[in-house]
């Protein structure tokens, strides 16, 4: 288990930073991983934020002022294969969904022997898949609400009369989520989230409260939980897609520094670091959390990939605590180049064209 350091300990996180900046990063050559037809998710970022809000903008802007060489890479492109293994020493993905941060391109890197920043199969498996995230809080006792899982049978879900959130259980930014309040809606929205990613749906009871974010960031000496941020959707009933993806986002969301009581900070912080040390995270986490009236905080979701747009709330997070969108892109590059060398490489594959397996009798 890693060092939890404290976050507003400034003088300790200063030194951790002195650390990042006295590290000879060396000359990696970086892929900065993304496109446009892998996941609804990406597709509606591409097509509705404007370039200057794209984390995939901000990234690249950082691995350029921490003087490291970058190039995007699409990896709907026939040659990604090719280009990772033989142009690359280092990637650091920017898809979001499913392929992207459920472990499959993880495991493809793995398999290729390319280091990459970030977290591994298991950790992204479990945090992109809703269900998944949900059984590892209820086995660990973290409060999550209650919840059941629609396989789209015909078997319908039960109705309490209580609002329920319909997620569908890929995916985030919340493509696809719909607060349903009325009995008679509910079957549309489920056969609505299964149109998502075809997977299983996440019936969940809609809990009323302030929305909260804690990241989570590993630097030399331990992780750091950045303060627990809270979220006021102006003129929406919960953080959906269309608010997330506005071009405007400081007008409709106001992201500051959580006011609630030390315990409840304090509980935050705890839950958030549980899921990352028994996930095995790496790199980075970001946990998201309801807390209602009464105080009682109920933990929603985990994202092994947090966005890092500028205004983000990872990026906000980071900054709490001293940190420049530069120092985290650094701090994220610098645990991926600490890691032990793959043990077992592989033989370089021999690309000759286009697979010929199809044909073979």
């Amino acid at each position: 288990m890693k060092t939890l350091l404290d976050p507003n300990n400034r003088d300790l996180i200063d030194a951790q930073l002195a650390v990042l900046h006295g590290t000879d990063l060396g000359d990696p050559t970086v892929a900065l991983v993304y496109g446009n037809g892998v996941s609804e998710e990406d597709r509606l970022y591409r097509s509705q934020s404007p370039v200057e809000q794209l984390s995939v903008t901000a990234l690249g802007d950082s691995l350029t002022e921490i003087g490291l060489k970058w190039a995007e890479l699409d990896p709907c492109s026939p040659a990604f294969v090719q280009d990772v293994t033989t142009n690359y020493d280092l990637v650091l993905s920017n898809l979001h969904g499913p392929y992207g941060e459920d472990g499959c391109l993880q495991g493809l890197l793995d398999w290729v022997r390319v280091p990459y920043c970030g977290n591994g199969v298991a950790a992204c498996a479990v945090g992109a898949d809703k269900i998944h995230s949900k059984a590892f809080m209820t086995a660990l006792g973290i409060p999550t609400p209650p919840w059941q899982v629609w396989n789209g049978s015909a078997i319908s879900v039960r109705w309490s009369g209580l609002p329920l959130m319909i997620k569908p259980s890929l995916g985030g930014s919340s493509v696809g989520m719909q607060l349903v309040r009325h009995g008679d809606e509910l079957r549309t929205a489920l056969r609505r989230a299964r149109d998502v990613d075809q997977a299983p749906v996440l019936v969940e009871e809609f809990i009323s409260g302030t929305p909260v974010t804690v990241g989570l960031l590993e630097l030399p000496g331990g992780i750091v939980a950045f303060p627990p941020l809270t979220t006021d959707v102006h003129g929406a009933d919960y953080y959906d897609a269309a608010t997330k993806l506005d071009a405007d986002r400081r007008g409709p969301v106001t992201v500051e520094l959580a006011e609630f009581p030390p315990h409840i900070l304090e509980l935050l912080t705890r839950h958030a670091y549980t899921l990352w040390d028994v996930m095995g995270c790496r790199g980075a986490l970001r946990v998201d959390f309801i807390v209602t009236g009464q105080g009682v905080p109920y933990a929603l979701e985990v994202n092994p990939t947090p966005g890092m747009s500028r205004d983000g709330n990872f990026a906000i997070g980071a900054c709490t605590v001293g940190m420049s969108h530069a120092d985290m892109v650094r701090a994220y590059v610098h645990e991926a180049l600490s890691r032990p060398a793959y043990d077992v490489p592989l033989p370089a594959p021999q690309f000759t064209g286009p697979s010929r397996a199809g044909n073979a009798a």
